[in-house]
């Protein structure tokens, strides 16, 4: 499959936005862990600002940003929103009132415990009628969203947006499935005749053993140990670096194989 990445936005420890964190990745800049602190989403009102949890806001804050470097309309692109943890604080919260004698779930913490949260509030806040996709794949959600979006994008012909996006779970739940570090990213990809596509991505997927992302010597490349999402950054590395010559395929895991894309 033949895609391009019109739009990229990245979240993470030391890698505020698109613009700074491809210095980091290019070595032009050094990589200095830092908190993660994306921009409150624009599209929702205060008052659901302060509902949504922090994995909905950084969804949102990721999307949008792609969506405004693409300078496409959010409401009129397909989404894929790739979690592997959902709202694990949430969660958190919602198990801890179930377990206190006389304790009550909100309702506002129970619609906020879906997996498709983040992509509730996307087409709500946009009032999209566009298809929007929750996906949840364990360690292997990013791999598994870009095989999701790419074929989308090449058999409808259309752009659609991969929003990939982990937190760390808090409580018991947090010791059992270990996220160290808050991570998101999210590409615009559009099919690959579009004019002026930008970075063209070729794509094959392979099937047998799930072997890990690559990670090269990239800066934050510790990350991915650290939070499923990052298993991206071979992808963004090699996005951020692609006018500095040819470099070798990237290899992303996926259920039950890998994925080898070609950057150009």
């Amino acid at each position: 499959m033949r895609v391009a990445v019109r739009g990229v936005s990245v979240w993470g420890p030391g890698l505020s936005g698109w613009a700074q964190a491809a210095r980091v990745l290019r070595g032009e800049a050094p990589w200095v862990a830092a908190p993660v602190q994306p921009p409150p989403p624009a599209s929702l009102p205060a008052n659901e600002r302060r509902r949504a949890g922090a994995v909905t806001r950084l969804a949102l804050a990721l999307a949008e940003d792609a969506c405004t470097q693409a300078g496409l309309a959010p409401a009129e692109v397909r989404g894929v929103f790739a979690s592997s943890n959902g709202d694990g604080a949430v969660l958190d919260d919602i198990l801890r009132a179930l377990t206190t004698p006389g304790g009550d779930v909100s309702p506002t913490r129970f619609h906020n415990s879906v997996h498709n949260t983040a992509a509730g509030y996307w087409t709500i806040g946009h009032a999209s009628l566009a298809p929007a996709v929750a996906l949840g794949c364990f360690d292997w959600s990013f791999g598994q969203g870009l095989l999701k979006a790419a074929a989308e994008c090449v058999v409808e012909d259309a752009p659609v947006l991969l929003v990939a996006y982990d937190l760390p779970i808090p409580g018991p739940i947090g010791t059992a499935r270990v996220t160290r570090d808050a991570f998101g990213c999210a590409l615009m990809l559009v099919p690959g005749g579009t004019p002026r596509a930008g970075v063209m991505l070729d794509l094959s997927y392979q099937a047998g053993p799930i072997g890990p992302a690559k990670a090269g010597e990239q800066p934050g490349s510790t990350l991915i140990d650290g939070n499923p999402a990052a298993s991206s950054l071979p992808l963004l590395a090699a996005i951020a670096r692609r006018e500095t010559g040819a470099r070798p395929p990237v290899r992303i895991p996926c259920l039950p194989g890998h994925l080898t894309i070609e950057v150009t």
